[in-house]
C-alpha cells in the first residue's frame, strides 16, 4: 500500500502539490475566528490564500516565502484570531523550506525575524487568559520545531550523500583496479608469448642454417640437426598451446598443474642451443639454494631471452652463462666475446631487452645490459632469492 501510493506520489507531483496547499489553505482559513465568538473574519480567507499560494515560490525563493507568510500571519493573529499551529502552518512550512536550502546565518537571521514579529504579536493581541511565558514558548517552540526537523534532514541527505559518494569511489576504484590487472594480465601474456615465441624461432632458424650449411659435407649430421629441429618446433607448439590456453581457462578454473620451468631446465637449454651451434659455458658460484617459482621462471626465461638475442644478433658461436648465489640474492649474468665481423640485424627484434628488464622488475629485482670493455656484450640480473 504504502508503495503504491509513493509510486503514485512519484508520478503526479503537481497533483500532489495542489492537495497539500488545499490541505493547508483549509486548516488555516478554518482559523480565522475572533476568539470568544463564533464570527468569522471574512477578509481572512483572501489572506490565507494569499499565503498559501506564496508557498508555490517557496524552493525558488524561500527567504521572500518565510516574510510573507509571516506577515500575513501576523495581520490574522492582529485581528483575534488564535495562534495555533494550524494558523502558523504557512510559516512552519516555509521555514522548513529555508532550512533545507540556505546557510546557517541566513537561518538564524530569518528565524529571529519570524520570532520578532510573531511573539510581540501573539502578546499583544491574542485575548486567551493564558500567562504571557507559555503563550510565549510555545510560539518559540512552533518556531524552532521546522528549524530543527529542517536541518535534520539537511543532515540525513548530507550523509547519504557521503555515502554514495564514497561508494561511487569505491566502485571506480574497483573499475580501475580490474583494467590495471586486466593491462598487467596483458603485458604478462605478451611477455611470456614474446619470449617463447623468440626463442623457439630463433633456435629453429640457426639449426635450420647449420643444416643447409652443414647438407653437402656432413650428411649424418645434418639428419641430426634436421631430426632436433623437429623436437624443437614440436616444443614451441606446445609450450604456445599452453600459453594461449590460459586465455581460455574460466575464472574460476585452476591452475594448470604443468610445472612452469626453471633453472633446473638450464642443461636442456643449453643441449638445444648446443644442436644449433652455439657453445655456452655454464659456471655457478656459490652453494646453490631453492628459489621461489616466480623467481625461478624469471631466472630461466632471462637466461632463454639472453641465450636467443645471442643467437639471433651476435656473429659468435660461444655465450657465456654464470650463476652467482649470495645470502638473498641470486646474479645472473650471459655474456658474449667480441664478433670480428658486425653481424646483420635481425628482423622482429627490439623486444628482448625490453621482456627481461621487465621480468627483473615484477620479481623485485634490477637489470642492467651493454657492452662490455673488453668486446661483446652482457646482460645482468639481480633477482632476490625468493620473492
Amino acid at each position: 500500500m504504502v508503495t503504491r501510493l509513493r509510486r503514485h506520489i512519484d508520478r503526479h507531483p503537481r497533483l500532489v502539490e495542489a492537495a497539500f496547499l488545499l490541505l493547508i489553505y483549509a486548516a488555516t482559513s478554518n482559523q480565522y475566528r475572533r476568539v470568544g465568538d463564533d464570527t468569522l473574519w471574512w477578509p481572512g480567507f483572501a489572506l490565507a490564500a494569499v499565503t498559501c499560494t506564496s508557498l508555490l515560490a517557496r524552493r525558488r525563493r524561500p527567504a521572500a516565502v518565510v516574510v510573507l507568510t509571516t506577515l500575513g500571519t501576523a495581520v490574522a493573529g492582529a485581528q483575534g484570531s488564535t495562534f495555533g499551529p494550524l494558523l502558523l502552518l504557512p510559516v512552519i512550512v516555509a521555514l522548513y523550506e529555508l532550512t533545507l536550502q540556505a546557510s546557517q546565518q541566513t537561518i538564524r537571521t530569518y528565524g529571529l525575524l519570524v520570532a520578532v514579529i510573531l511573539v510581540p504579536t501573539a502578546l499583544r493581541w491574542d485575548s486567551e487568559d493564558e500567562p504571557w511565558a507559555n503563550e510565549a514558548v510555545s510560539l518559540a517552540f512552533w518556531i524552532l520545531l521546522p528549524i530543527l526537523h529542517g536541518l535534520a534532514v539537511r543532515a540525513r541527505r548530507a550523509y547519504m550523500d557521503t555515502v554514495r559518494t564514497r561508494a561511487e569511489d569505491a566502485e571506480r576504484t574497483r573499475y580501475e583496479e580490474a583494467q590495471r590487472r586486466v593491462t598487467e594480465e596483458r603485458v604478462r601474456i605478451a611477455r611470456e608469448l614474446h619470449d617463447v615465441v623468440a626463442h623457439h624461432m630463433a633456435l629453429a632458424n640457426a639449426q635450420a642454417g647449420t643444416a643447409a650449411h652443414l647438407f653437402s659435407t656432413h650428411p649424418a649430421q645434418t639428419d641430426r640437426i634436421l631430426t632436433e629441429l623437429t623436437g624443437a618446433t614440436t616444443a614451441a607448439l606446445r609450450e604456445l598451446e599452453a600459453t594461449v590456453g590460459l586465455l581460455r581457462q574460466p575464472e574460476t578454473a585452476e591452475e594448470s598443474l604443468t610445472p612452469a620451468p626453471g633453472l633446473d631446465r638450464l642443461p636442456d637449454l643449453v643441449a638445444a642451443f648446443a644442436a644449433a651451434a652455439l657453445h655456452i659455458t655454464t659456471a655457478v658460484e656459490g652453494p646453490v639454494k631453492p628459489l621461489s617459482a616466480g623467481v625461478d621462471l624469471t631466472a630461466f626465461r632471462i637466461v632463454q631471452e639472453a641465450l636467443t638475442n645471442v643467437a639471433k644478433h651476435a656473429a659468435v658461436n660461444t655465450a657465456h652463462v654464470h650463476l652467482a648465489y649470495a645470502q638473498e640474492q641470486l646474479t645472473i649474468t650471459v655474456s658474449n666475446d667480441s664478433s670480428p665481423i658486425t653481424p646483420p640485424r635481425a628482423p622482429g627484434g627490439g623486444f628482448g631487452l625490453i621482456s627481461m628488464r621487465e621480468r627483473a622488475q615484477s620479481a623485485g629485482g634490477r637489470f642492467r645490459a651493454g657492452r662490455r670493455p673488453e668486446g661483446g656484450f652482457a646482460v645482468t640480473a639481480e633477482l632476490p632469492i625468493s620473492a
